[in-house]
């Protein structure tokens, strides 16, 4: 709750147009909350129904980590005048969304901010994007989400009419209901996104600025899993029977997206379609409905939240400077601004799941998960795997070598503001595998 209060009392800010101070507050009550650690698996801090166990304090962590870099990324905005100060109240307004989608006990207060969260993402892309094309781009986002919503909120109604109570703690008596199931976790799976229903998300991305395209990757994606992850045990005794159906759709899904990945010619378009191949395979282990898939999925969310967000900033950072996010005209960076390949070759290794990252423990634990579910899944969790790399790899590599383009006429450096941007994406990410024991508490 203090944190809560903390997030109140930064507004005030917002509007005195202090912004590297109003970035330096998010960034120290992210360090302050991380103080709060508790070093254990039981909820903590109970106050007025809101509390944190292991996986809503990291995630409302991931939460406070983002949006400061959110912040530092988006200088552009500060510098044209381009009404910052509404842009930093809309920066309060998502992290309090957030931060009460996250930590609350109630399953309807948890709906409610869940998707109180879509107005200032939609505000981000609709107000600051790039294109025309962003106002279709921000119905998508809306409409694929409140279309699938409403059944979820029946099916929270239906839920305490039978049980009466709605507090995460008491939710343990399982459903059989087919019918309740899909209700209750599509608009989960369109939140993460599944295969199928993932076509709002590279729109979102391709339209959104660098702030949105680092808060669709780093968080609203992981809402999605969040919600599975609380809900599943709900629905063991279905999810025996139909999970097969998700696990197989997620998995052949990420393959096709992964081949679909390669051909693209668009920066941020690679990225986001490398976010639904990598979620899919999260989504899968959390189907399997065993602990090693739990936790893989939760440690897949918190490392693609880094990673993917850091490359969008390296794709702002081409983009600022080329105007222009084709691969065609970003090609031979490494001749023009060689500062900035090692940062490439890094988030692109982590991409990847190269040593020491984060994403190379998740894709281990999942691999487990999923082969210790069916055996067969080992073909197309190897063709992901490869894949992969494969774009990764395509990205870096067609990105930094050939001739630079020749209409490029002022190329200037990286500012410290930049580095520091891409260090504090890159050394959680690469930090985090050594705390892996304290994600393993929670199942």
């Amino acid at each position: 709750m203090k944190f809560l209060f903390g997030l109140f009392f930064l507004i005030p800010l917002c509007f005195l147009n202090f912004f590297w101070l109003f970035q330096f507050f998010f960034l120290f009550l992210s360090f302050v909350f991380l103080l709060n650690f508790s070093f254990n698996y039981i909820y903590m801090y109970l106050s007025f129904s809101l509390s944190c166990d292991l996986v809503s304090f990291f995630l409302v962590l991931l939460s406070f980590w983002i949006c400061s870099l959110m912040i530092l990324a988006s200088e552009k905005i500060i510098k044209l005048g381009n009404y910052s100060e509404f842009f930093l109240f809309i920066m309060v307004f998502l992290m309090i969304s957030l931060f009460l989608t996250f930590s609350s006990l109630n399953f309807f207060i948890f709906y409610l901010f869940f998707e109180i969260s879509l107005i200032p993402t939609l505000m981000l892309i609709v107000g600051w994007g790039y294109q025309p094309e962003r106002v279709e781009a921000g119905f998508y986002l809306l409409f694929y989400t409140l279309l699938v919503s409403l059944p979820m909120l029946i099916s929270i109604f239906f839920y305490y009419e039978l049980f009466y109570s709605l507090l995460f703690f008491f939710m343990d008596s399982v459903f059989s209901s087919i019918y309740v199931y899909l209700c209750m976790i599509f608009v989960f799976l369109v939140k993460i996104p599944m295969f199928f229903v993932h076509l709002w998300l590279p729109k979102a991305h391709v339209e959104a600025p660098v702030s949105g395209s680092m808060i669709l990757a780093g968080i609203m994606l992981k809402l999605g899993g969040y919600g599975l992850l609380r809900v599943m045990k709900l629905f063991i005794e279905i999810g025996l029977k139909m999970n097969f159906i998700f696990i197989s759709v997620s998995l052949v899904g990420g393959f096709i997206v992964s081949l679909i990945c390669i051909r693209q010619s668009d920066l941020k378009s690679l990225i986001a379609y490398s976010s639904v191949a990598h979620m899919g395979l999260a989504l899968g282990g959390l189907m399997t409905l065993n602990s090693w898939g739990f936790w893989g999925a939760f440690s897949m969310m918190l490392s693609h939240g880094l990673c993917s967000s850091g490359l969008f900033c390296l794709a702002n950072i081409s983009y600022e400077r080329l105007n222009s996010r084709s691969l065609y005209l970003n090609k031979g960076l490494l001749s023009i601004i060689p500062s900035f390949s090692l940062w490439w070759f890094l988030l692109c290794s982590s991409n990847m799941a190269a040593p020491p990252s984060l994403n190379l423990l998740s894709e281990i634990i999942l691999l487990n998960s999923l082969i210790g579910y069916n055996s067969l899944l080992f073909i197309f969790l190897s063709l992901i795997s490869f894949f992969s790399a494969v774009y990764s790899l395509f990205l870096y590599s067609f990105s930094q070598h050939g001739s630079f383009f020749s209409g490029s006429v002022l190329i200037y450096q990286g500012t410290i503001r930049e580095f520091l941007l891409l260090f504090l994406h890159w050394a959680p990410l690469n930090v985090l595998i050594l705390g892996f024991d304290q994600i393993s508490f929670w199942s």
